[in-house]
C-alpha cells in the first residue's frame, strides 16, 4: 500500500473534489503508480480528517473516470494505464488481409494526386519564407483570410472569437480539452461518441460522463440533472453526422443544450471535424454561443488524410490560455501544410474536392442503402459512414465476427461507447478509403455474411 497522502493544507471546499485532483495530479506525476494501492477510505479519512464519506465520494468520481478500481476483498488500486478502449479501426498488419471498413477516410481519386503536385510544383518555384523559417506563428486573432473563408463554408464566422491553426482535428481536441478544463474536472459527452475521448480524458486527468442521446441529439433534460448534480466545466459534442450514429442535431435541440450551459455556466466543445460535407446543416452552436463554445474542424477528413490541418476557435476571453497550451503541445500547426491548405481554399481546389467528395459519399450511401434494403441502415447527408443497430452486444460482436471471417473489417460499437457498452450496440461502416469496386464488394461482402449469420441462428 502507498505511503503517499495528498497535504491536507492543500485541500480546499468541496473537500471531496480537491481530493480527487490531488489524486489525480500524483497519477498524473508518476507519484501513484499503476496497479498501486490506495489507503481504505476509512483510512485515509483519519489520515486528512475529513469525513469517510467525503472520501468515498472522492474514490467513487475517480473509478467512473477509470483512474482508479475497486476489488472487492482486496482493495482500491491505481488503474494500469493499458487498461485503454479497444481502437475501432484494425492493425496496419491486419489491414494487410482484410479489406478494411473500420476507419473513416475520405475518397480519394486522380484529382486529389493532380491538386498536390500541382501545388507542390508551385511552391517549389516560390517557397514561401515562412516554410522555412517560421518559429512563432501559432495564430492570429482574426484568422487568414483562408482561414475565414473555410471556416464560413461551416457555417462559422469568426466575431467574437479567435482561431488557432492547428495540426489536424485531434491537435485541436486536445487543446480545447486543455483550455476548458483541469485535472479533476467534469467532462460531459454523448455516451456514444469519439472513440479518441475517453483516453484521452483519462491522461488529461479529466473525469468523463456520458449523457444519453435520441435522434436528435445529447438530451437536455438529462443533462440537466447531471449539472445539478454537480458542477461539470464542459460539454464535448459532434452535433453534425460523425458521431457513430449518424445523427444531426436539430436547431430547437442546440438551442436548449445551450440554455442549460449558459444556466451551469458551463463551455461547449463543438467538434466539426468533417468540416461543411454536410448540405445546409443547422448553424453549429459556436454561432449561437461564441461567448462559451470552442469550435474545432479540420480538411483530413472532408479532403485528403494527407492534409492535417485543422482551425480551432475560441471565444476571445479564452484566445491566451488556448494558444499556450496549443504552443505547449504543438508550439504551431506545420506551415507546409498550412499554405497548402491557404493555397487550396484561395484558388477554389479545397471547393472543387469538397463537391467531389460529396458526390461520390451520396452514391456511396445509395448504393449501400439498396444493398441493405429491409435492415435499419443510418447515415447522414454526405457522410463518411454507415450505422447497423444491432438488437445487444451479442450480436453486434457475432456478426462483426462473422464479417471478419468474411474478409471485411467494420467497427464494433463499443469502441465508442461514453456510458455503458450495452446501450447502442451496431456496426460503423466506413464509406470512403476504398476505390468504388473495392467499396461495393466490401458492402457485399458485410451483406452476405449477416444473411448467412442469420440463418445460422
Amino acid at each position: 500500500m502507498t505511503k503517499w497522502r495528498p497535504n491536507p493544507e492543500v485541500l480546499t471546499r468541496p473537500a471531496y473534489r480537491s481530493l480527487v485532483q490531488a489524486i489525480e495530479t500524483a497519477i498524473q506525476n508518476g507519484v501513484l503508480k499503476p496497479g498501486e494501492q490506495l489507503p481504505t477510505q476509512r483510512q485515509m479519512a483519519f489520515d486528512l480528517s475529513l469525513s469517510v464519506q467525503t472520501v468515498s465520494r472522492a474514490y467513487d468520481k475517480l473509478i467512473e473516470a477509470g483512474r482508479i478500481v475497486g476489488e472487492v476483498g482486496r482493495g482500491t488500486f491505481v488503474r494500469a494505464s493499458s487498461d485503454e478502449i479497444s481502437m475501432p479501426f484494425v492493425s496496419r498488419k491486419a489491414a494487410g488481409r482484410l479489406l478494411d471498413m473500420s476507419i473513416l477516410k475520405p475518397v480519394i481519386d486522380h484529382a486529389h494526386e493532380e491538386a498536390m503536385q500541382k501545388t507542390l510544383r508551385a511552391l517549389a518555384r516560390s517557397l514561401p519564407a515562412s516554410v522555412m523559417d517560421s518559429f512563432r506563428d501559432i495564430g492570429t486573432a482574426g484568422g487568414s483570410s483562408a482561414t475565414r473563408r473555410w471556416l464560413a463554408l461551416c457555417g462559422l464566422d469568426l466575431n467574437g472569437m479567435a482561431v488557432i491553426p492547428t495540426n489536424g482535428s485531434t491537435s485541436a481536441m486536445t487543446v480545447a480539452l486543455m483550455t476548458a478544463a483541469q485535472p479533476g474536472d467534469l467532462i460531459v459527452s454523448e455516451d456514444i461518441g469519439h472513440h479518441t475521448l475517453r483516453p484521452l480524458a483519462r491522461f488529461l486527468g479529466l473525469r468523463l460522463q456520458g449523457v444519453p442521446v435520441d435522434t436528435g441529439g445529447i438530451c437536455p433534460d438529462a443533462l440537466e440533472q447531471v449539472c445539478r448534480k454537480e458542477p461539470v466545466r464542459a460539454i464535448y459534442l459532434i452535433p453534425n453526422g460523425a458521431n457513430p450514429l449518424a445523427f444531426t442535431m436539430t436547431e430547437n435541440r442546440r438551442a436548449a443544450v445551450i440554455e442549460v450551459a449558459r444556466r451551469h455556466d458551463v463551455l461547449i466543445i463543438e467538434n466539426q471535424s468533417w468540416g461543411p460535407l454536410q448540405d445546409a446543416p443547422p448553424p453549429p452552436l459556436a454561432m449561437l454561443a461564441p461567448e462559451r463554445v470552442l469550435y474545432f474542424t479540420s480538411l483530413t477528413k472532408c479532403l485528403l488524410p494527407g492534409l492535417r490541418v485543422g482551425y480551432l476557435a475560441v471565444p476571445d476571453h479564452l484566445s491566451a490560455s488556448a494558444a499556450n497550451r496549443h504552443m505547449v503541445t504543438s508550439w504551431m500547426a506545420t506551415q507546409l501544410m498550412a499554405q497548402i491548405a491557404d493555397r487550396w481554399i484561395e484558388e477554389g481546389t479545397a471547393e472543387m474536392l469538397l463537391n467531389r467528395q460529396q458526390l461520390a459519399l451520396r452514391d456511396r450511401a445509395d448504393f449501400a442503402a439498396n444493398v441493405f434494403r429491409g435492415r435499419d441502415m443510418r447515415t447522414s447527408p454526405n457522410g463518411l459512414h454507415i450505422w447497423l443497430p444491432c438488437h445487444d452486444t451479442q450480436e453486434e460482436i457475432a456478426q462483426a465476427q462473422a464479417i471478419r471471417q468474411a474478409g471485411v473489417a467494420v467497427a464494433k460499437g463499443e469502441s465508442f461507447a461514453i456510458g455503458p457498452p450495452d446501450r447502442y450496440p451496431g456496426l460503423r461502416i466506413a464509406l470512403g478509403g476504398q476505390s468504388f469496386p473495392e467499396f461495393a464488394r466490401g458492402i457485399r461482402m458485410v451483406h452476405a455474411a449477416l444473411c448467412n449469420k442469420h440463418r445460422q441462428n
